[in-house]
This record gives structure tokens, C-alpha cells and sequence, in this order.
């Protein structure tokens, strides 16, 4: 580990920089990862506003929820698996092969690095939610650094979910189909379209089990209050153990994986 710090400094700092370069597109982009979680927080109010609380979430709960949410998917922009499907039928990957540094780690670094700017250019975005709907939510100095811990825990998750989801495409080149059903479960479990506390007792229950709770719902609901410190400390540990569980079946798979590459060109 001591040896991969001064990589993942290098590639985090190289991604600050390429992103800063081309801060335009950036913002862009990132207006367009948004759209998303507000069209949610549209909804959502108006369904609390026509029938009340539903399950502790009113207006201002659902305000919160959906803003911070915002920033979540920030922090929980991760490479796409579908990119592996071209870089394996190209062999665009055989580059990666060749560099001495685990793909994997480049990758995690780089994209934890862009996150500074994206960030940043959330900002803007946050300030003009808060003005038009007024949140009722004050997150104490505690609660925002527990937030941060939990949110990047959570990219890391997230990050190696789909990172497996990619390693896929060693063995098919039509691994869509299996991206998509895992898309789908992400979306219904994590508290991603709506807060699991909605979600019927049983669907909350698997949710708990499975790591797209702790990717999405978790980070948000320690920022915005909603949490005991007990409760905290436990979906903690649940991070942990998918970060644990994700990292050594990326090991794993990874090591057949490559056995199956043939390089190929033009």
C-alpha cells in the first residue's frame, strides 16, 4: 500500500488537472448526471405535498434527501462497465496489460481525483436548490465528516461493483444484458429512486443485505439526520464488508479474467 500511495497521488493529481482543463464540458456533464435526482425531488415533493407524510419522509424530509442526493452521485460516479465490452473487442486493454500498475488502481485514483472538480462544480447547483426549495436540514461538524467517510466509502463500492460487472466482458462481448439487471436492482434497492423507508418492510430488509443501500441511502441519511449513532455504526461496518468482500472478489476474478484476453490490432 505504501508503494501505491505516490501512484494514486500521481493519477488523482493528473485527473484534477485534465478536468480542470476542460471545466466546461465538466460542468456539463455533471448538470447532466443531476438531472436525475432532481426530477426525483420534483416528484417526490409534490407526492408529500398532495399526501402527506409518508413513513417520516415529508417535504422538507424529501427536500434533504433528494439535494444531498445530488451530491452522492457525485461521489458515486464510477467507471461505466459497458467500457470494457469496447476495450476488450479492441484491445484497447492490452495497454493496461502492459503498464506495470493494476489497471484498477489507476482507474480508482483517476476517478476519485476528477470528483475535486466535479465537486466543486456542484456547488453552484446546491446553492441554487437550496434557494428554490429551502431545505430544512443543518448537519453539525460531526455529521459532515461521518458524511464524507461514508460517501467515499461508498464510490469505492460502488466503484468495484461495476468494476466486476466489466470484468464480465473477459468472457462474453455482450454483457449488457447482466449490466442492465444489476442497474435495475441498484435502482430499487439503494434508496436511488426513493428512500427504502417507502420501500415495503421486506424490500428494506434485503436492501440491507446487499451493498447499494450503503452506496446511496446510507451516506444521505447521515447528513441529513436521519440516523441513531448506533445505526451509524452499523451500516459503517456494512461498508466495510463490502469493501472487503468487493476487493478480494475483484482479485479473484481478475486473475482469470486475463487468462481469457487474446490481444488483438489492426
Amino acid at each position: 500500500m505504501r508503494r501505491l500511495l505516490p501512484i494514486y497521488m500521481v493519477e488523482a493529481r493528473a485527473a484534477v488537472q485534465r478536468q480542470a482543463q476542460y471545466r466546461g464540458a465538466a460542468f456539463i456533464s455533471v448538470l447532466g448526471f443531476l438531472i436525475e435526482p432532481i426530477v426525483y425531488l420534483i416528484v417526490w415533493r409534490t407526492v408529500a405535498e398532495q399526501a402527506g407524510p409518508i413513513n417520516g419522509y415529508g417535504v422538507d424530509q424529501f427536500t434533504s434527501y433528494y439535494i444531498v442526493w445530488t451530491l452522492v452521485r457525485v461521489f458515486n460516479l464510477a467507471l461505466a462497465p459497458g467500457a470494457w465490452d469496447w476495450w476488450v473487442r479492441t484491445g484497447r486493454i492490452a495497454n493496461d496489460l502492459l503498464h506495470p500498475v493494476n489497471p484498477y488502481h489507476r482507474q480508482l485514483a483517476s476517478m476519485a481525483g476528477a470528483k475535486v472538480v466535479w465537486i466543486t462544480l456542484w456547488i453552484p447547483v446546491a446553492v441554487f436548490l437550496t434557494i428554490l426549495f429551502r431545505p430544512d436540514f443543518s448537519p453539525n461538524l460531526l455529521e459532515g465528516s461521518v458524511f464524507l467517510i461514508t460517501a467515499w466509502a461508498g464510490y469505492v463500492i460502488r466503484f468495484n461493483v461495476l468494476w466486476l460487472l466489466g470484468l464480465v466482458s473477459f468472457w462474453t462481448t455482450r454483457a449488457q444484458a447482466l449490466i442492465e439487471v444489476v442497474i435495475a436492482m441498484e435502482l430499487l434497492l439503494s434508496g436511488r429512486l426513493v428512500p427504502m423507508a417507502v420501500m415495503p418492510s421486506w424490500v428494506q430488509t434485503v436492501s440491507g443485505w446487499l451493498p447499494f443501500k450503503w452506496t446511496f441511502q446510507f451516506p444521505i441519511e447521515v447528513l441529513i439526520g436521519q440516523l441513531t449513532t448506533g445505526e451509524i455504526w452499523r451500516g459503517m461496518a456494512m461498508q466495510a464488508l463490502w469493501m472487503g468482500l468487493s476487493g478480494l472478489a475483484i482479485v479473484a476474478v481478475w486473475r482469470n479474467a486475463i487468462r481469457k484476453f487474446t490481444a488483438v490490432g489492426t
